[in-house]
C-alpha cells in the first residue's frame, strides 16, 4: 500500500476544510410546479422583493431533490408526489460568486399546509402568459426556457 494511502485518514478532513473555505461554493434549488388549469406556482418572500418560483438552499446531508420537495412543501403548501425532474443546471453568480441553482419540475402534487409562515408574503398560480408584475428577470426566464421554447441559459 502506498504510504500516501495511511495519510489519507488524517489529510483528508483538513483538505475538505480547506476546500470550503478556499472555493466556497454554494448550491440551491427551485421548483416549477404547474396545476391542472396550467398555472404555475409562485411565491413572493418577506425578505426580499418580486416573486419567485419557490426553494431554497440544500442543507447539509440532503440531497437535491429532497431540498426541492421540502422547499416545495414549506413555502408553496405542495407535496410532490414521486420524484422531481431535474431540468436545468445555473450559475447565480451574479448574485454570489460560486452559487449554483439546480431548477426542478413537480408533475404531481398534492396540497399539503406550507410550515414556512414568516417567510412567505404571498403565494399565488399565475398564467405562464400573465405573469404577476414584480416576478424577477431569472424567474420569467426560467419559465419561458421551461415552458416557452426558450433557448436555455446556464446562468441563472
Amino acid at each position: 500500500m502506498p504510504w500516501r494511502r495511511n495519510l489519507q485518514p488524517l489529510v483528508r478532513p483538513l483538505y475538505q476544510a480547506y476546500s470550503r473555505l478556499s472555493r466556497g461554493a454554494t448550491l440551491g434549488v427551485r421548483g416549477l410546479v404547474l396545476n391542472a388549469a396550467g398555472e404555475i406556482l409562485l411565491v413572493e418572500h418577506t425578505y426580499v422583493p418580486g416573486w419567485f418560483l419557490p426553494g431554497g438552499g440544500v442543507e447539509r446531508g440532503e440531497t437535491t431533490e429532497e431540498a426541492v420537495i421540502r422547499e416545495l412543501r414549506e413555502e408553496g403548501g405542495v407535496q410532490a408526489v414521486g420524484r422531481p425532474t431535474l431540468i436545468g443546471i445555473h450559475a447565480n453568480h451574479r448574485t454570489f460568486r460560486g452559487d449554483h441553482v439546480l431548477l426542478y419540475r413537480v408533475d404531481a402534487w398534492t396540497p399539503c399546509e406550507a410550515t414556512s409562515h414568516y417567510e412567505i408574503l404571498a403565494r399565488g398560480w399565475f398564467r405562464p402568459d400573465d405573469l404577476p408584475a414584480g416576478i424577477t428577470p431569472s424567474t420569467r426566464q426560467r419559465i419561458a426556457e421551461a415552458l416557452g421554447g426558450a433557448e436555455p441559459s446556464p446562468h441563472w
